[in-house]
């Protein structure tokens, strides 16, 4: 029997559909300005952040190989078929934005509107019913 914390995991994909929501207003609206910019970061930063939250989780609920970093946790559970390859790619992407995300916020291009950005709407919704698909089928 697995030691799957559900309730974790299910809070943060819970936080998806906001983040969702901002990206897409950020492509559609897209100005450049400062608000802007800011809103796209942090919601960059907190789509990387829960995907390896989750990825983690899963990892450790469901006794996976360790990872060696942020991107191994987005190749591990695809490998091991919670995340199709398709939706691996972007968020491997997205998970290697972290560390400028978090430790060289001073040289983020805030005024761009990131290549990622209108894609992860998609991506990340994908990610959650992926995710939520594998604990239904391994936790029956």
């Amino acid at each position: 029997m697995y030691d799957v914390n559900v309730t974790y995991i299910r809070r943060r994909l819970a936080c998806l559909p906001e983040l969702a929501q901002a990206l897409s207003a950020a492509t559609v609206s897209w100005t450049g300005g400062l608000t802007e910019g800011l809103a796209q970061e942090r919601a960059l930063h907190l789509a990387a952040e829960i995907a390896t939250d989750v990825g983690h989780a899963l990892i450790d609920g469901f006794i996976m190989r360790d990872a060696s970093s942020y991107e191994d946790i987005i190749d591990i559970i695809a490998e091991e078929g919670v995340i199709s390859q398709e939706s691996a790619e972007p968020l491997r992407s997205l998970v290697l934005l972290r560390k400028t995300l978090v430790q060289e916020y001073d040289r983020w291009p805030r005024h761009e509107l990131h290549p990622l950005t209108p894609a992860l709407p998609r991506v990340l919704m994908g990610f959650s019913d992926q995710v939520e698909a594998y604990l239904e089928k391994e936790l029956i």
